[in-house]
């Protein structure tokens, strides 16, 4: 099958000890669904070939090729084979996914997806794309620009509200007074951008809190601890970090705890370390997005889409994956549940 190596690699090592699906239930698997299944659409082809584009190398989008993966195992039950590209920059660009982008458009593929990098700089050339006649979608964490042409949309529609309920969460945490910092990832990204807002828009209800300081870190662990420890020295009265993506908590947290300060941190996803700091109560608590969802939908409407289906009745413009919020006493099982890790 025409998949890049990395893929197959990730595959093989991952899929064993992340995602564990022999784990007994709890609870806190409704944080993440594996138990999916296709819907009852017939697909008219046998044979698809799609490109998959997203920010950057990251274990969060290694999460989505797993829903994709065993999206494409039950295409093959049925006798539909599902062959495409899943590749990235190792760091985030807008300029690189452009180009990406427009070589695709040279290739045989039936749709082309992509996890928006920059929504002014990606937006025009997806409707480039489609002008073109490729068929273009969007996945994953970021949408294109509301005006773009893209045809349909996998992924996460609340990420404002996600960043304010983290946020709330720190927010009470800290009794409602305090100075606070937010690490918000790459520039440009409408997920980080839109949880940022989410999170400045909620300190902004309490008049005893305060935003001082606002840094990107271009989803990169080792720039989010040096920027924390920046945060660190700087704000001798910092109370909590609003982290916006899976990366900063990571960093924050390892930050904090050589420092030892006591700030409250809150961040995004479902990151080893972020989970074990969670269960240590470094971290204070994590919005986990369902990235095995997020991975299986996405075949799903790509396949819809290549066969000239439009939103509608048989799938939306804007597919809504979901985001749960999981505290310290959560952290060992999903732990269990992800990485196969019993203490």
């Amino acid at each position: 099958m025409k998949v890049k190596a990395i893929f197959l690699a990730l595959l093989l090592c991952v899929s064993h000890c992340m995602y564990g699906y022999a784990a007994e239930e709890t609870e806190h698997d409704s944080a993440v669904h594996f138990e999916r299944e296709l819907d009852s659409y017939k697909p008219l082809k046998n044979h698809y070939n799609f490109y998959f584009t997203y920010k950057i190398v990251h274990p969060w989008w290694d999460a989505v090729a797993l829903g994709i993966e065993e999206a494409q195992r039950q295409f093959l039950e049925h006798g539909v084979i599902i062959t495409y590209e899943y590749m990235a920059p190792p760091k985030t660009s807008a300029i690189d996914q452009a180009e990406r982008l427009r070589k695709a458009a040279e290739g045989a593929y039936d749709v082309i997806g992509v996890d928006v990098a920059d929504e002014a700089v990606i937006s025009p050339v997806l409707d480039e794309l489609m002008e073109k006649g490729n068929k273009v979608m969007t996945f994953s964490s970021s949408d294109a620009a509301s005006d773009c042409k893209r045809i349909a949309y996998v992924g996460n529609t609340h990420n404002v509200e996600d960043g304010a309920q983290l946020t709330e969460a720190l927010c009470r945490k800290l009794n409602y007074k305090g100075n606070v910092a937010i690490l918000v990832g790459a520039e440009g990204a409408p997920c980080h951008e839109e949880r940022a807002q989410g999170a400045r828009k909620t300190i902004g209800k309490y008049s005893d809190m305060k935003v001082v300081d606002v840094a990107y870190d271009q989803d990169s662990i080792e720039n989010a601890y040096e920027l924390t420890k920046e945060f660190l020295a700087r704000y001798k009265d910092l109370d909590g970090i609003v982290c916006c993506n899976m990366s900063n908590p990571v960093g924050a947290a390892r930050a904090v705890k050589e420092a030892g300060r006591d700030v409250v941190i809150v961040g995004m996803d479902h990151d080893r370390e972020a989970l074990e700091d969670l269960r240590d109560g470094i971290i204070y608590c994590l919005g986990v997005q369902d990235c095995f969802s997020i991975g299986f939908d996405t075949i799903q409407v790509a396949v819809k889409i290549a066969d000239g289906q439009l939103p509608g009745e048989l799938f939306p413009e804007k597919t809504q994956e979901e985001t749960t919020l999981i505290y310290q006493e959560d952290a060992e099982d999903m732990l269990r549940i992800l990485y196969g890790v019993v203490q």
